[in-house]
């Protein structure tokens, strides 16, 4: 997983109109915190932050944030772990960032993608994507974007489950082996499909009740 950089502004007031300004100033407030330093408060560039989320390849940003004060510059290495967004504007109004260590484990969840067709398609089956996350522990160095699954060898009313995800060494998987992560079901029948069958059915019936009948009069 790529490392990003983001410049960051050491800011003292907090509280509301202070938020307002900084949003006015173009720049998005936030916070760093984690289990050995005390929270700090700090402002963004808003098309910065803009830039590293959108060009983001996994809902794990691991970013080296540099923070500006007038004691100079301290570069933190952090993961973006909550970003409040105005559900009506859809700008960003606030980011948390959480400080990690290249040496202590993470426990994050990084996503699944299924790839190739099952054989169960083929025949008319459908793809159900039942579980899309797996939880992990792992340290930085090694966290990946996601996983990937060969489901190719999926036939009708097969599934794969958690223990068959492939991990690179290094990445342990925190969830139950025997979850299910995909299937391929059995085809659906529609309504139309249904009511024709059905038709179907009752005149097969009809011509057998009329056949019977028959036999007995003779």
């Amino acid at each position: 997983m790529a490392n990003t950089a983001l410049t960051a502004q050491l800011r003292t007031t907090k509280g509301k109109e202070a938020a307002r300004k900084i949003r006015r100033n173009k720049q998005v407030p936030a916070i760093v915190y984690g289990p050995n330093i005390q929270p700090i408060m700090v402002a963004l560039d808003y098309s910065q932050l803009y830039k590293v989320v959108k060009n983001a390849t996994s809902e794990n940003i691991m970013i080296d944030m540099q923070i500006q004060s007038d004691q100079g510059m301290e570069t933190k290495k952090v993961m973006l772990k909550e970003l409040q967004i105005d559900p009506i504007k859809d700008t960003y109004l606030h980011a948390d960032f959480y400080e990690i260590s290249m040496d202590t484990e993470l426990t994050v969840e990084i996503a699944i993608h299924l790839v190739n067709t099952p054989v169960g398609v083929t025949r008319g089956g459908i793809l159900q994507h039942v579980k899309r996350e797996i939880e992990v522990s792992c340290l930085p160095g090694k966290l990946i974007d996601f996983v990937e699954l060969d489901v190719s060898g999926l036939d009708i009313g097969d599934a794969v489950h958690v223990g068959d995800i492939p991990l690179p060494e290094g990445i342990k998987c925190l969830d139950d082996e025997d979850q299910t992560v995909a299937v391929v079901a059995a085809p659906t029948v529609g309504p139309e499909r249904a009511e024709e069958e059905e038709e179907i059915e009752e005149e097969e019936a009809a011509e057998e009740e009329k056949a019977e009948e028959g036999s007995e009069e003779e």
